[in-house]
């Protein structure tokens, strides 16, 4: 899918149904079909045939039960048991979780941190030893975000969704395309809350002056705009580095700079939208749910180190 489409589609479906919807499709579109494009097998394509048909949905189950983004600490394994492999553990704070037919699990299949450790597994939703609880959380309504407890779960070789060893390769492809389209709608977001709060800015009065001409708010306004426009300028620069060679380092870069942008546009929203922040569909819940740009995928802190690794040839690109 072309960048420009994946940013509209995007853009579109936060419009109609909010932050946890379209995290939901950003997950099944920009992650796991691309995964399942990739993966061989009679397996695989059914399930990629059912999800691109609109008739299942995948979950993309990377993140443990261990805490924070190292993914080479994972605990949940694949065991060989003659003809078949047996898939142990716990996937936590999984999009699509209590709503998809299918898991695609990355998994360790021998001990240690190497990076030739791990690999994918598509496992049916409904299979025994397959258990899914909902996250306790408010936020990110239509996500179906949760649990997913994997307990002896015995499934036939050809639900291997890749060579064994690629799997954090595969993960590192597939990442930085998610980490495009997180891009992608988080300057959606930010142009629809931003048209939001003008629009309330200027239908709302004090002393027969609208607020949209208090020289002080239009300053603060015109900030948030400057730093949107800054950040398509960014997206728009590195998408094709992204969609079309799998960049890790430009997707470390929209990753790292997604969500300063969002959390400085949402704050000042949801100050300038009043009382009426705290409405449902308001600036202040918009911005708590945000916060998932800073933390899914890969914390700000990781992508960073990230950036770092790479300086050298940042910096060279930076050169007129």
């Amino acid at each position: 899918m072309e960048p420009e489409r994946l940013g509209s589609l995007l853009a579109e479906v936060d419009a109609r149904v909010g932050v946890g919807s379209t995290l939901s499709a950003c997950v099944q579109i920009a992650t796991a079909v691309p995964m399942l494009a990739s993966a061989p097998g009679d397996v695989a394509a059914r399930a990629l045939s059912d999800a691109l048909a609109g008739r299942s949905v995948v979950s993309f189950a990377a993140t443990d039960a261990v805490p924070g983004s190292d993914l080479t600490a994972l605990e949940t394994e694949i065991a060989d048991e003659g003809d078949d492999i047996v898939l142990n553990g716990l996937k936590k704070w999984i999009t699509n979780a209590t709503q998809a037919d299918w898991h695609l699990v990355l998994a360790r299949h021998r001990p240690g941190t190497h990076f030739t450790n791990f690999t994918w597994v598509l496992v049916p939703a409904d299979l025994a030893g397959v258990s899914v609880e909902e996250a306790d959380t408010e936020l990110f309504e239509g996500s179906g975000t949760g649990h997913i407890r994997f307990d002896g779960v015995r499934l036939s070789r050809d639900h291997m969704a890749g060579r064994n060893g690629r799997g954090l390769v595969d993960f590192a492809k597939r990442i930085a395309v998610e980490r495009l389209a997180g891009a992608l709608w988080g300057a959606a977001l930010a142009r629809r809350v931003l048209t939001e709060t003008r629009d309330l800015l200027k239908g709302r009065t004090v002393r027969d002056t609208s607020m949209w001409h208090i020289d002080s708010i239009r300053q603060r306004f015109a900030a948030c705009l400057a730093l949107t426009r800054q950040f398509r300028a960014l997206t728009d620069e590195l998408a094709p580095k992204v969609a079309y060679q799998h960049d890790t380092t430009a997707g470390a870069l929209l990753k790292a700079s997604v969500a300063p942008m969002l959390d400085r546009v949402l704050n000042e929203c949801a100050h300038l939208q009043g009382a009426e922040g705290f409405s449902r569909a308001g600036a202040q819940r918009l911005r708590a749910q945000t916060a998932l740009f800073g933390i899914g995928g890969g914390t700000t802190e990781v992508v960073r180190s990230v950036i770092a690794d790479k300086s050298d040839a940042i910096l060279a690109e930076l050169i007129p």
